[in-house]
């Protein structure tokens, strides 16, 4: 029994695969599954096909019919000429001359062959034998071996005819199979392309081969034709030319050729049929991108979910803006066919040489080998923002960057993302953008420094400067020039713009770089730190290592720079013992034509108390004829006088603030960061928050609860003017909103109440993230619902920004996506006219809409200006749209060109995050704004108010947003004319000038000013009675003008009873809710003052009264010499209040007594000098 146990338990050795081990399976395995050596063997067998081909060519030359013809060591028949007679001497075709060592080579050959056909077809037996014999490849197998093989037994049978020529299908066949194998050996697969060419030529080949030798064998019984002649009557016969002077001569070969030209009939077309369905689809799914153009040539990959003609083109024209950018290939990997529209495009000579379509999956390595992904300068992967999910959308996109990092780890990534919390997946990519990241914080500083989203688009946008000069619009020329500037780099060390103000503070290289050049310094980046500093104040000492950042209409090395003399010693005389005089060295592309600043009087430098209220103006010193002057900008920081605010100790001045106002209670604030971030990678920011958390009751706007009653917003009493944001859901990127606008660098009386009106309920992590900051509500509710409006405080809000909606992605028709936003922000447009309302789009092409006016010929010409600039190739053709120049309107997709701009430069992605206040690193600046008064005005000149603004505060103007007054009229060209000449009698008038000059606005025959409502002004109205009287002392010439003017006044009031009605309606909605009507103002009583007033907003007043109007518009780095005006909005980067508080700590109370614009907010960001 033990031993029974003991062989039970023995262990048994089992073999796995011993079907393989048999012998058909192992020369199965090499002949047929085994892919090197079936190849091998492949190619061997075409070896042997074409060497018999060789050996019947070399046996036709060496044959001589007319030794005699006959069975081998018979007898032979003479040959000497044709017989003329009809019957045909078969001996000649049936026998032919084959020498004793052609014959042992042919025979070996015919051996080897046809054993190694028997072992094929015995190894790919499968239990039907005849459906290996009838085989064709079997079939010419046989005929072209058995014969030879017989011979051996049989040798009268040596000089027997056998049709060898036919071999050449054969090594056809395996030359297909060989290529099979060689695509399953070396794992890589050639386009079906190529292996339907290769078949095709093979097939033509074989049939002209097969052709020449059939024919040229058959006519030994007739003319006896050479090879050579009878490959020339193929060839003839083929192309279907027939010259006719070669042809067979008896029946068998004329059956021949019968037979050849029916098999061409029918193989040809069906190969010719196979190619082009193959071409078709090849130019469906694009090419292959050569691994020799990848090694010899630079391109960049475009991998996009799906593409639109508006991505393709605006990548197309950033990445070609760039002239080194020329030479370089752009490969398009898309999963889906090419639209019409797009291959249109793609046809244009200016594109087809430079962009190839390839359609394929960048998840597959084999799409990913065939855009030589690995040989990429560079690879851009784009979302989808036109889906309704964004999210999956964004799946999409992490997905395609992992599998391009597994792929080609080292071609640098550019991806765009659409939700923030899901930029930690692609955190590896060499430089991101999410697109809701920017655009709610671009649509947050829109509210308080406006058209924010137009500076950084004209910024982020490559062009040369040249659009709208051959404007008759003063405004166009000057606004199309200066959007023209963009940000470039350069080494302090090899610049002549900075070099010599090495061991000097940047503040003084700064106003010095801009006095000299009319170049813009924003920032610099110190060698040991990759951190880029935006004004990093007076106390940075540059050394030639920084890298400088500065905004120009070019770069420096396409600058020259002209020495003049004459110039130089006209500003020494004229500047006198002033220590700026020097050369001007001028940029030949440069917009600035003369430097207005050398001539500022500096002799009293004196600095100004840095805490007034305004642009204070100097003592004149008893000179009463010299004009105000301006501190010079020291070399190194006076830290006596000059200290930037820490805004951390300006605790006891809020508290004293406060007492002053109401006995109501006043909830303090604390500075910190934001203990929940909604996602994952927002950069922390320095933040106004609650010392406790509000509950989430308390954030609901319109319903009360157990900590308070309130239901509207007149009920809080907010004491500065709201900004409502309409959005579909909370999304986590309205967190940024909301940060920009409660940083620290913003002071608490500048707070201004944020309402979010959501069509859907917000989740608890997003109430949770938001309930640490002051003064954040929200509702549920919509914009195209009145009563959701009002109940928000719609009438006591400054601003209401309207976000696209996910849900409107899904129009059937792509452009409609924005119809309901555009539609319903027109009606709130005409129920009030005075709120600033911000709107996104989903395509820029639908701004045009936002102001649009039936019958308008001032909007007719802005689009005929927008078509022309178009034409000439600009990039910025939308740029000249009135909502788009005042910042009213923005679309995410303006910011495409940021990814696509940062191959170029891969700093704008940091220095725009800088901008928006995305990422705050310490002792970088931020962007804010002031507005020129009228008690500002003595400056006079933009580049005075550089000197001024260096010297008192270290705060760097990159810009202008200005507004001015303009006729918008209706009417027909030569009426324009007539308006103006009314105009210029109107001017006549003394008084009516000094009107002109109280509001600050300059005419020209461009710019037509007049009063809204004449009949709300006592100085219009007494000049429109002078102008009257005047008219009629003339008699009868003007009175056709004058009809007419009287005929648009009556219009004006007809369109005022409909402006009354729908206040009426408001305010009926008003009482039905229960809301006081006390803060809405009626629409139709604005007087002209009221307009102007609101124009000191950025809004354009373009409801109040169609043909008296404001424009508004940005200008960037304007010209030294360039007139400020009444209302300008002068765009800041103040340098960082915190940068030196760790090191300056005891200087803290001095530094509070000459607090600067910081310390003296108004509301909107807006310091007063």
């Amino acid at each position: 029994m033990g031993s029974m146990g003991s062989d039970v338990g023995q262990r048994v050795q089992v073999e796995f695969y011993v079907n393989e081990n048999t012998f058909k399976e192992r020369l199965k395995l090499f002949f047929i599954k085994n892919q090197r050596s079936s190849l091998r063997i492949r190619l061997f067998n075409f070896s042997l096909k074409l060497l018999t081909c060789l050996l019947y060519i070399v046996r036709v030359l060496l044959d001589n019919p007319e030794e005699g013809i006959g069975c081998w060591e018979c007898e032979k028949q003479n040959y000497t000429a044709f017989n003329q007679s009809t019957n045909i001497n078969w001996s000649h075709i049936f026998w032919v001359d084959r020498k004793t060592p052609l014959w042992a080579v042919q025979v070996s050959i015919a051996l080897i062959s046809f054993l190694e056909t028997m072992l094929l077809t015995y190894l790919s037996y499968k239990g039907n034998i005849w459906e290996q014999i009838f085989r064709i490849s079997f079939i010419l197998e046989m005929i072209n071996t058995v014969p030879f093989i017989i011979t051996i037994f049989w040798p009268p049978l040596r000089n027997l005819f056998i049709p060898v020529f036919l071999n050449c299908w054969l090594a056809k066949y395996a030359l297909e199979n060989m290529i099979n194998d060689l695509h399953r050996a070396i794992q890589r697969t050639q386009s079906a392309m190529f292996n339907q060419v290769l078949i095709l030529i093979c097939t033509l080949l074989c049939l002209v081969f097969t052709g020449t030798c059939g024919i040229q064998h058959l006519e030994r019984a007739g003319e006896k034709l050479s090879l050579f002649k009878s490959f020339y009557f193929c060839i003839v016969t083929f192309s279907t030319v027939g010259y006719g002077d070669v042809t067979p001569k008896i029946w068998p070969s004329q059956l021949l050729v019968v037979i050849m030209i029916c098999v061409a009939l029918v193989v040809l077309p069906l190969q010719f049929e196979e190619l082009v369905y193959l071409w078709m689809e090849r130019q469906k799914s694009g090419g292959n991108y050569s691994r020799h153009r990848a090694q010899t040539e630079k391109h960049v990959v475009l991998c996009v979910s799906s593409l639109k003609i508006d991505l393709l083109m605006d990548f197309l024209n950033e990445f070609y803006a760039h002239p080194r950018l020329q030479d370089y290939y752009v490969v398009i990997l898309c999963p889906t066919e090419m639209d019409i529209q797009v291959r249109r495009v793609l046809q244009i000579p200016l594109w087809s040489q430079r962009v190839i379509y390839l359609q394929g999956s960048a998840l597959k390595d084999q799409d990913l080998m065939r855009a030589k992904m690995d040989n990429g300068e560079a690879c851009f992967i784009l979302s989808s923002r036109n889906e309704v999910d964004r999210t999956a959308a964004d799946h999409q996109t992490i997905l395609r960057a992992w599998a391009v990092k597994d792929f080609a780890p080292n071609c640098p990534l550019y991806v765009q993302i659409l939700k923030p919390e899901n930029k930690f997946h692609v955190k590896f990519a060499d430089h991101v953008v999410c697109e809701e990241e920017c655009k709610y914080a671009m649509l947050a500083l829109n509210c308080v420094c406006p058209a924010t989203s137009t500076l950084i688009t004209l910024l982020v946008h490559t062009s040369r400067g040249q659009e709208g000069q051959e404007s008759p619009e003063q405004w166009q020329r000057m606004y199309g020039r200066c959007s023209g500037n963009e940000v470039y780099h350069i080494r302090m060390g090899d610049s002549k713009f900075f070099m010599e103000y090495e061991g000097k503070s940047f503040t003084y290289a700064a106003f010095h770089a801009h006095k000299k050049y009319g170049v813009c310094l924003i920032g610099i980046r110190r060698e040991e730190n990759k951190s880029i500093l935006l004004n990093p104040g007076p106390r940075h000492i540059m050394a030639a290592s920084d890298t400088c950042f500065y905004i120009n209409i070019t770069k420096e090395e396409n600058s020259a720079f002209i020495f003049k003399q004459e110039e130089k010693q006209k500003k020494k005389g004229f500047a006198g013992r002033g220590s700026y005089d020097g050369p001007s060295r001028l940029p030949v592309h440069s917009i600035i034509a003369s430097m207005g600043t050398v001539a500022m009087d500096l002799q009293n430098t004196e600095c100004r108390p840095a805490n007034s209220s305004k642009l204070a103006l100097p003592a004149e010193n008893g000179s009463g004829t010299r004009r105000p002057s301006i501190a010079p900008v020291l070399e190194l920081a006076d830290t006596s006088s000059l200290l930037p605010c820490d805004l951390l100790s300006d605790q006891s001045e809020d508290e004293m603030t406060q007492s002053d106002e109401e006995g109501s209670a006043v909830v303090e604030y604390v500075k910190g960061y934001p203990p929940n971030s909604p996602y994952i990678g927002s950069s922390p920011t320095l933040c106004h928050l609650l010392p406790e958390k509000a509950p989430f009751c308390c954030l609901r706007l319109d319903k009360g609860c157990k900590h308070n009653s309130f239901e509207d917003a007149k009920a809080y009493g907010f004491k500065n003017k709201l900004i409502i944001v309409s959005a579909e859901t909370a999304g986590n990127g309205l967190y940024n909103f909301i940060v920009p606008l409660r940083a620290y660098y913003r002071s608490r009386k500048e707070l201004n109440p944020i309402v979010l009106l959501l069509d859907n309920k917000p989740e608890h992590h997003f109430l949770e993230a938001i309930c640490c900051f002051p003064m954040v509500y929200y509702m549920e509710g919509t914009i195209d619902n009145l009563d959701s409006l009002l109940q928000c405080g719609i009438i006591y809000a400054d601003n209401l920004v309207v976000v696209d909606k996910e849900s409107t992605m899904s129009a059937e028709e792509d452009y409609m996506a924005d119809a309901k936003t555009i539609v319903n922000v027109q009606t709130m447009f005409r129920l009030f006219p005075s709120l600033s309302i911000i709107t996104e789009l989903t395509h820029p092409s639908n701004m045009r809409f936002m102001q649009f006016r039936a019958k308008d010929s001032y909007s007719l010409a802005l689009s005929k200006l927008e078509k022309r600039e178009r034409e000439n190739g600009s990039n910025l053709a939308f740029m000249f749209r009135l909502p788009f120049a005042a910042g009213r309107v923005f679309s995410i997709s303006m910011l495409d060109t940021l990814l696509y701009q940062s191959f170029v430069k891969d700093y704008m992605i940091s220095i725009t995050r800088l901008l928006l206040g995305l990422d705050t690193t310490p002792g970088s600046g931020y962007l804010c704004a002031m507005k020129i008064t009228e008690d500002d005005l003595w400056i006079r000149t933009y580049g005075r108010l550089f000197q001024k603004l260096c010297s008192s505060s270290a705060e760097i103007p990159i810009g202008i947003y200005r507004t001015e007054s303009h006729m918008f009229a209706t009417s027909e060209p030569h009426d324009i004319r007539a308006q103006s000449q009314i105009s210029i009698n109107v001017e006549d008038c003394e008084d009516t000038k000094d009107v002109k000059e109280h509001w600050g606005i300059k005419t020209s025959h461009h710019r037509n000013s007049c009063s809204s409502d004449q009949s709300e002004h006592p100085l219009l109205r007494r000049k429109s009675m002078q102008w009257a009287r005047r008219l009629s002392r003339k008699g009868n010439k003007h009175s056709s003008k004058t009809a007419e003017w009287i005929s648009q006044q009556r219009l004006s009031l007809y369109r005022r009873s409909e402006r009354q009605e729908l206040s009426e309606l408001v305010k009926n909605r008003m009482k039905h809710l229960g809301l006081p009507t006390t803060g809405y103002e009626d629409v139709a009583n604005l007087t002209a003052s009221d307009v102007m007033n609101r124009v000191n907003l950025g809004y354009l007043q373009d409801e109040m009264n169609d043909h008296q109007n404001t424009l508004s518009y940005v200008l960037i780095n304007p010209p030294p010499d360039t007139r400020l005006e009444l209302n300008d909005i002068v765009y800041l980067i103040r340098s960082d209040p915190l940068a030196h508080v760790a090191n300056d700590g005891h200087s803290r109370k001095s530094s509070c007594s000459n607090k600067l614009g910081s310390g003296n907010p108004e509301t909107r960001d807006e310091t007063q000098l």
